[in-house]
């Protein structure tokens, strides 16, 4: 059963998340849609305002996240994000966000990435759901190297912190 409070409209995103992708309605409105382990559907928000929105559920924003990235690893252009680093949740995205074309895809989900064309690019996830993207085979290959790059920093910074925890009661004698 899933717990109502934790997935709302407004936080589709999840560990079960492999991409999110741009779709045009009939008027020309862009919509998203998610693509899951399990299912496939779309929602009323644009890609990156439901980044932006998953990103405020964890605590940050897209901005916030972007500009982590930018620290960490000095990338500053369509810089992968951690939405939830706890989680393994990872996203690269295919453009820059500020594109109502930007699609993300999941880094933890992808299986191998195939040319298709000069600007389209086939990524298949693990579980066999394939996308073609309107992107170059070296731009996506390039994010998923920077992606990788980025997650590996982050994950060494959160395992060093780790490591130097204070004692959450130091003046409890050890239980015997």
């Amino acid at each position: 059963m899933i717990n109502e409070e934790l997935y709302s409209p407004l936080h589709e995103i999840t560990p079960l998340t492999l991409a999110i992708i741009p779709k045009e309605d009939k008027t020309g409105k862009i919509h998203t849609r998610i693509l899951e382990r399990e299912a496939s559907y779309t929602v009323s928000y644009s890609p990156s305002k439901l980044m932006d929105y998953a990103c405020r559920f964890f605590g940050s924003s897209l901005k916030g996240r972007q500009e982590g990235t930018r620290n960490i690893s000095g990338i500053t252009h369509k810089a992968p994000i951690s939405v939830d680093p706890s989680s393994g949740m990872y996203f690269f995205p295919t453009t820059s966000p500020t594109n109502a074309r930007c699609s993300w895809i999941a880094h933890s989900h992808i299986d191998h990435v195939n040319l298709v064309s000069e600007k389209s690019t086939e990524i298949v996830f693990k579980n066999g759901t394939k996308i073609i993207l309107e992107a170059s085979y070296g731009s996506v290959m390039n994010q998923i190297h920077r992606t990788a790059q980025f997650r590996y920093q982050l994950d060494n910074r959160i395992k060093h912190s780790q490591k130097h925890k204070p004692d959450p009661d130091p003046g409890k004698e050890p239980s015997t």
